[in-house]
């Protein structure tokens, strides 16, 4: 018998001063058997970057061909492409084929983000719509401390950095963008 996803929900109200951008996003994150929950809140985090009346979490883990969060044009097309960690250099090659911008949220230790960039960055290169954003071990773990199966969390944006409070504490994030010429 398979296991099931665990069923978190999140109030996530954002004041994102650098977009003008001031909404309450009630939303639902399946959390796969096989997934961590700094995972889960690095999508979380994705949502709150480029939050949007468009923007929906995918099917995720189960499925090899959308991305973790993704934006639509009313035509279908994919206007945004979002995934996090480290994915193969084929599945961002693919991602940038079918989206017009695609965006990585990557995250873990330099013992593997360090490795993974030095085997994607040749391919990574010729890809000139994807944006790559690093995310430190200790943003990981403060944003990982806020998870809760019934969360309420205030996120404030304002000069590329991301400050959530919630019951369970704060974190601070300051996503940096990666150059990979």
């Amino acid at each position: 018998m398979a296991l099931k996803s665990t069923i978190y929900k999140a109030t996530l109200n954002i004041s994102d001063l650098d977009r003008q951008h001031y909404a309450e996003y009630p939303l639902t994150l399946a959390l796969h058997p096989s997934e961590t929950e700094t995972r889960m809140m690095i999508r979380l985090l994705a949502f709150a970057m480029f939050a949007d009346e468009a923007l929906s979490f995918t099917r995720g883990l189960c499925v090899d061909d959308e991305p973790d969060l993704w934006q639509h044009a009313p035509s279908g097309e994919i206007d945004l492409w979002i995934e996090v960690g480290l994915p193969s250099d084929k599945r961002l090659r693919k991602a940038c084929s079918r989206a017009k911008r695609v965006v990585l949220l990557a995250y873990g230790s330099d013992q593997q983000f360090d490795p993974w960039f030095q085997g994607v960055r040749k391919t990574l290169m010729r890809l000139d719509n994807l944006d790559i954003y690093r995310i430190d071990d200790s943003a990981c773990d403060t944003l990982t401390a806020l998870a809760e199966r019934q969360m309420r969390l205030q996120c404030t944006i304002q000069d590329g950095e991301l400050w959530f409070t919630g019951e369970a504490g704060s974190a601070e994030v300051r996503p940096r963008p990666v150059s990979v010429v």
